[in-house]
């Protein structure tokens, strides 16, 4: 079995990997180096990393300037910064240029816990979103984030890849492939089905066992690529369980929820449907846990929910 480490960690050494096998990969960080687990990426390679100190801003317009000379950039930062400080630059520089720049948010959702809004990313998927030309994934542990790092080094158009900083369990799945725009299958159901994202597909699997138990058989869905989203899957949910659960470590305004919830609509279909995310409110502080559970984002909350659902 895979062993249990931070995604960021794995980010790390699946990016050093490729810049052993390709000069031309380029790291740009803003004073995030310790903090994206890039040390040792950073006395591995040093003439493959830029440290531009803390100016997103800069950090994004420079990944772009080394794109456009044929470099393949990826340009890491807090999520909370750099999605928000950087966002013209994003739009201008990177995807309207259509430049090749995977955008690495770390810390995000609400890794930073306890230091509260400020350091929360709950705006990132929804304000990238409305950009026409940008790739959105948020992986949900080991597996995916290896396999997406190293498809965003392929992709060769721009990309934003939305890391935490806790330890990621080994998920299992029904299939193994990894592919950008295709969900992933963690486990089969017919009665309800939990489409997450990032890291709260692991508490869904937890909601999932805890219902089974009940009889109630879940599906669970890793939608690791927001943007694009693989339809059929959220389609496919829709008509063949008795109901739809979106989660996310994101606001419920404008993330995974809202696009599956228009997606079903636009496409005539009518299914029970519930967005779980972070509400519309100044969110609590606390570790990431404690507002995971006060949120419902955890098994006992997200099993509650799938019951009220289906007994609608």
């Amino acid at each position: 079995m895979e062993a249990a480490l931070a995604n960021l960690e794995v980010f790390a050494s699946t990016l050093l990997e490729l810049a052993r096998e390709d000069s031309d990969l380029l790291v740009v960080t803003s004073d995030s180096r310790g903090s994206a687990k890039l040390a040792p990426f950073a006395k591995a390679a040093p003439g493959q990393i830029v440290e531009v100190g803390i100016a997103e801003q800069n950090l994004v317009g420079i990944a772009a300037g080394l794109a456009a000379a044929g470099k393949n950039v990826f340009a890491v930062s807090p999520a909370c910064f750099l999605t928000a400080r950087s966002l013209e630059q994003i739009k201008n520089d990177v995807c309207y240029s259509d430049r090749p720049v995977s955008v690495i948010g770390i810390s995000a959702g609400v890794s930073y816990g306890a230091l509260g809004t400020t350091h929360h990313s709950l705006h990132d998927f929804a304000a990238l979103r409305a950009f026409h030309n940008i790739t959105i994934v948020a992986p949900a542990d080991n597996f995916e984030t290896r396999a997406a790092i190293k498809a965003a080094a392929k992709l060769r158009t721009p990309a934003y890849l939305r890391f935490g900083k806790k330890t990621m369990p080994h998920l299992p799945r029904v299939a193994s492939a990894f592919e950008l725009g295709k969900a992933s299958l963690v486990r089969q159901g017919n009665h309800i089905s939990f489409i997450a994202c990032g890291e709260t597909v692991a508490p869904t699997v937890a909601a999932a066992e805890l219902l089974a138990a009940e009889g109630i058989e879940s599906r669970v869905i890793s939608m690791h690529t927001i943007k694009p989203l693989d339809e059929s899957a959220v389609l496919q949910a829709a008509t063949e369980t008795g109901g739809v659960i979106t989660v996310e470590e994101h606001s419920v305004n404008g993330g995974l929820g809202e696009a599956c919830a228009g997606l079903l609509l636009q496409s005539g279909i009518s299914a029970r449907f519930k967005i779980v995310g972070l509400a519309d409110e100044h969110t609590v502080t606390g570790s990431q846990q404690e507002i995971f559970k006060h949120y419902g984002i955890d098994g006992p909350g997200l099993a509650a929910t799938a019951k009220k659902l289906l007994s609608r």
